[in-house]
């Protein structure tokens, strides 16, 4: 492949999130992506060590008017999102920004409608859907072996008490149905679409002027009897992790304890480029629990599937290179964000 034929990117940023949740995966698709430039606002400030044949810059309009590039992608904290994306799409490059989107619905409704009127594409960064415990849990609903499913529990849990109680004000931009839940709503609304209602349950567990701490999301497809419940939930007070999936059907169950390994390996700078980055070992597999046509028990571990986030630069890849549909469409964003704002609601 040339030069010519690969997608040339840039990034807005160089922090953790730049080195430690994008790059490595760009990387391991060098045959078909450059990285030319990452601005940074003050050099050498970040700490991290420079990539070679990456060039660094602190001017900004380097980045933006550079003809070369045709993505930038902004892994910046979630209050700088709006404004930054703005000044991207302006300069007439496709943008990707990191989750969550916006602070608010309208904020991402002004920002899709500025670039379809620019002629570029902004699209949320969503890499979650490519955790090798959801893309297990689809592989066995498609199994068929579970029958019709019924009900599917979504918990992402920490243990970190301190981070709530040393925190004395609320902020949307710091809140944790803003920060978490925007990775697990996106993967049932990638899965399962958009949902006929939802009950919200979003709390300060230490009170308001405090940060939210707690949430707890019901969403429900379909109506009456023939209704799937699919629940997302999490809490930084889970001395215990529950289950990262649990998913009942009308012939069984399936649970998958642990979470995808990609994150954890990557905080030990262990990265994609070993064969067993990210991969479950035996102990990490889940349990399928069913009872066959015939009427005969089951029970038996599951193989986990491989999570991959940088198939989500394949997908941008295909997009921007060859016309592909957008992995992330503007329409599940924004039915995201319209239900981080109404979950959000009232809080103080």
């Amino acid at each position: 492949m040339t030069t010519s034929e690969k997608l040339v990117i840039g990034f807005y940023g160089n922090g953790k999130s730049t080195n430690r949740y994008h790059m490595p995966f760009v990387d391991s698709r060098s045959e078909k992506i450059r990285v030319k430039t990452i601005y940074e606002r003050k050099l050498g400030s970040s700490g991290w060590s420079n990539i070679p044949g990456v060039y660094y810059t602190d001017k900004v309009e380097e980045l933006l008017a550079d003809p070369e590039i045709q993505v930038v992608v902004a892994p910046l904290p979630p209050e700088a999102h709006y404004e930054v994306a703005k000044q991207i799409i302006e300069a007439g490059k496709h943008c990707v920004m990191e989750k969550p989107f916006t602070q608010t619905l309208a904020q991402a409704q002004e920002l899709f409608d500025l670039a379809k009127e620019k002629g570029v594409m902004i699209q949320c960064y969503q890499n979650r859907r490519f955790d090798s415990d959801f893309l297990t849990v689809q592989k066995v609903i498609e199994s068929g072996k579970l029958g019709k499913i019924q009900e599917v529990e979504m918990h992402f849990d920490y243990f970190r008490p301190e981070v709530p109680l040393n925190t004395h004000t609320f902020e949307r931009s710091q809140s944790y149905l803003y920060n978490h839940a925007c990775h697990t709503l996106d993967q049932v609304i990638s899965y399962f679409g958009e949902p006929d209602r939802v009950h919200y349950d979003v709390r300060q567990l230490l009170g308001s002027d405090r940060m939210n701490d707690y949430f707890d999301l019901d969403l429900y497809f379909g109506h009456e009897a023939d209704t799937l419940k699919v629940s997302v939930k999490s809490s930084f007070f889970r001395i215990k992790e529950r289950p990262s999936f649990v998913v009942y059907g009308t012939k069984g169950m399936f649970i998958k304890e642990f979470k995808d390994r990609q994150e954890a390996d990557l905080k030990k700078f262990y990265l994609p480029d070993h064969e067993d980055f990210g991969v479950d070992l035996p102990e990490h597999y889940g349990t399928l629990t069913y009872v066959d046509d015939a009427g005969n028990y089951h029970e038996e571990k599951v193989v986990s599937e491989q999570g991959d986030y940088a198939r989500y630069y394949d997908a941008l890849y295909e997009t921007i290179m060859h016309g592909k549909a957008p992995l992330v469409t503007p329409e599940q964003t924004i039915l995201q964000m319209a239900m981080l704002e109404e979950g959000i609601k009232g809080l103080k």
